[in-house]
């Protein structure tokens, strides 16, 4: 297993992702503000088999990939400093569904996920705020992508973000913090040191989650953790 993260999450949790697989570094400098810069979130959008990359990610991340055997596909939009550019790859998707600000979603996710059902949500930051999980069950930090979803009917608990580090930010989102590798998730944080960490550890629970806190402290949105057999 390969496991892509910013370079900026605590060296403990680094340290813990390492005892589970190839740990693969995210870091960019000059392309985007620096709050996102090092966020694998905004520049990869990854499903089944596919990871679709912005064009302009760091050679020697491509490098890394290629060295670690991760096959990738670039995407069309470039990743840059403002607005839609810094989202056109936080799309959410399962197997059944393709989630997020359909106006902005680069033209490569939309392509391969065409058989899939499309929800459109505001929030373009969909990765950032949307922890998808099995039976259609999903965890958001985003009361429009929760409202949009309870009205599909799926099964969406909602947290408030307050406490989640993201810096130069007041806060930031639940789904950057965390990771899925089939029945494991992976938190940047104690859910002990998180508001709603009892709703949260009791959701994941009832559903057979085992939980893996990769440090102890606040969550940190670290732009999600990526998985990659």
């Amino acid at each position: 297993m390969k496991i892509i993260s910013s370079i900026n999450i605590p060296p403990n949790a680094i340290s813990k992702l390492k005892n589970h697989g190839i740990f693969i570094p995210f870091e960019t400098k000059g392309i985007t503000y620096s709050t996102i810069s090092n966020h694998p979130d905004v520049f990869l959008c990854n499903f089944s088999d596919k990871i679709i990359i912005a064009p302009n990610t760091p050679s020697s991340f491509k490098k890394s990939l290629t060295d670690n055997k991760v096959i990738f596909t670039e995407g069309q939009c470039l990743v840059g400093n403002n607005y839609p550019e810094t989202a056109s790859y936080n799309a959410v998707v399962t197997d059944k569904y393709i989630i997020h600000n359909l106006k902005i979603t680069d033209n490569a996710i939309l392509k391969y996920n065409s058989d899939k059902q499309s929800i459109h949500v505001n929030q373009a930051y969909t990765r950032c705020n949307l922890l998808p999980l099995k039976n259609d069950s999903f965890i958001t930090s985003d009361k429009g992508i929760y409202n949009t979803l309870v009205l599909k009917k799926l099964n969406v608990l909602f947290v408030n973000p307050a406490g989640i580090i993201l810096p130069d930010y007041n806060y930031g989102f639940f789904g950057g913090a965390c990771g899925v590798y089939h029945d494991n998730i992976f938190i940047v944080g104690s859910l002990s040191k998180f508001n709603d960490g009892e709703k949260v550890r009791d959701f994941l629970r009832n559903m057979n989650y085992n939980i893996i806190e990769l440090y102890d402290g606040e969550l940190f949105d670290c732009g999600s953790l990526i998985f990659v057999d």
